[in-house]
């Protein structure tokens, strides 16, 4: 069975981590390349930390550097309280020795797009500009792409950075309310979901005492995330906010769906805030509203616990 080709775009992050690792280690995923922007960090360090995790996983996998500001709102800044202020807690990253590709994230997506029409799925985990730049530089990708899904947007539930916005959509609502309103096949991975699927640190050492390497990386970093949950969320535990929407694409069964119309207020007190339309042109987006956290959660143990195995396979070949 052939694999199934995505492009991660990425503010790595904890939960970016989580999700490009599991992605890195899932037997039925080829990660074609990862796109940085803004959001738990600043771009620039987002493309180091994707450097670093395609360098510890001995992928082969491109990484384009992304946007840097916001399609019209100020740059917010980084989210260092939730995920340190290098992106992964209190785990140094040095500086690769290798090179982000030569083109920028938009032209990246577009042409790998159209160099594998009907083939790439366009996972999006943070903020919404890269995406949006590429509907501008070819609007023809959204005839091509396979299906584009998002960790973003709070429907039926609260936000997480105000009442009504979560923050991927919040950082930049002008580029959201653009993905949302071009013509391409949408899944939106949201709280509503993504705050039901939970693991414990009992759960990252399980994984750190599998695969040292990888899981172990994850088990320091995270350390930092489930202080944040325990004092933000009174929860000694995190949410796998990413890698749900990685999963939402190799096991769509473990959710449930609604068809909706949507749009962002991009302006005033509830910016950020991912609203249904139900009379308008816009193309029904595909919205998460229930999951199975139990096996979401068992999933993504089961596959990282093979991570290092599958970093070992690479570097044999």
């Amino acid at each position: 069975m052939s694999k199934r080709k995505i492009i991660i775009d990425t503010d790595p992050g904890i939960d970016d981590a989580m999700a490009i690792h599991f992605a890195f280690a899932h037997p039925e995923i080829e990660v074609i390349g990862l796109t940085t922007v803004f959001g738990n960090v600043h771009t620039g360090t987002a493309t180091r930390n994707a450097l670093a995790l395609v360098e510890m996983a001995a992928y082969t996998a491109d990484v384009a550097h992304g946007a840097e500001s916001p399609l019209v709102r100020s740059l917010n800044p980084p989210a260092d309280y939730v995920h340190g202020a290098e992106g992964f807690g209190d785990v140094p990253i040095p500086d690769s020795e290798t090179e982000p590709d030569s083109r920028s994230a938009a032209t990246f997506i577009c042409d790998t797009i159209n160099q594998n029409p009907g083939e790439i799925t366009l996972c999006a985990v943070a903020p919404l500009t890269n995406l949006a730049l590429a509907l501008r530089e070819d609007p023809g990708i959204v005839d091509r792409v396979r299906e584009v899904v998002i960790m973003g947007g709070a429907i039926d539930t609260r936000g997480n950075v105000s009442e009504w916005a979560e923050a991927n959509i919040w950082c930049d609502p002008h580029a959201a309310d653009e993905v949302f309103a071009a013509s391409w096949p949408i899944t939106l991975v949201g709280l509503d979901v993504t705050q039901q699927v939970r693991c414990d640190p009992a759960d990252f050492h399980s994984l750190a005492a599998a695969s040292p390497i990888i899981g172990g990386f994850l088990n320091k970093a995270v350390q930092f995330y489930v202080d944040f949950h325990r004092q933000r969320h009174d929860l000694d535990a995190c949410f796998l906010h990413d890698p749900s929407a990685v999963i939402a694409i190799t096991d769509p069964a473990m959710f449930t769906r609604e068809a909706a119309s949507l749009r962002v207020v991009c302006e005033g007190a509830r910016v950020g805030q991912t609203v249904r339309r139900t009379s308008e042109s816009r193309r029904a987006v595909d919205v998460c509203l229930g999951v199975d956290q139990d096996r979401v959660r068992e999933l993504f143990l089961s596959v990282l616990k093979n991570a290092d195995t599958a970093m070992a396979e690479r570097k044999n070949i």
